[in-house]
């Protein structure tokens, strides 16, 4: 029996955010219509950005993935000049990726030392 793979393993956790956020960013709809009065073009941007974060979980196994998910954290930051709630949003997932691109170093640490057994240690 071999060892786990830690890099399919945390792309799994990456891709599971991505689809969390995209559940919350799609909840954050309805209070931005609600709240801030929004409609068509936000609205739109809004639900564009939901279905973007879910096209983006299937993109870890490749190497623009992580910056691909980054890129859409950021423009969900930028909600802030939309919507309030929408920026909180962002705030929050900010600190969750700010979590996981420092468990990928971890990982990529203990590999180089030899205290993880990695299939592929090009990742890091």
């Amino acid at each position: 029996m071999t060892a786990p793979d830690p890099w399919k393993g945390l792309r799994g956790v990456m891709a599971g955010a991505m689809v969390l956020e995209a559940i919350v960013v799609g909840l954050a709809l309805f209070v931005v219509v609600r709240v801030d009065g929004l409609s068509g073009w936000p609205v739109a941007a809004v639900g564009g950005l939901a279905v973007a974060l879910v096209l983006t979980a299937g993109c870890f196994r490749f190497s623009w993935g992580i910056p691909l998910a980054l890129g859409l954290q950021l423009v969900t930051l930028v909600g802030f000049f939309l919507s309030v709630p929408l920026g909180l949003v962002g705030v929050l997932f900010a600190l969750v990726w700010a979590y996981l691109l420092w468990l990928r170093r971890d990982v990529a640490r203990r590999i180089q030392q030899g205290r993880l057994a990695s299939h592929d240690v090009s990742e890091s």
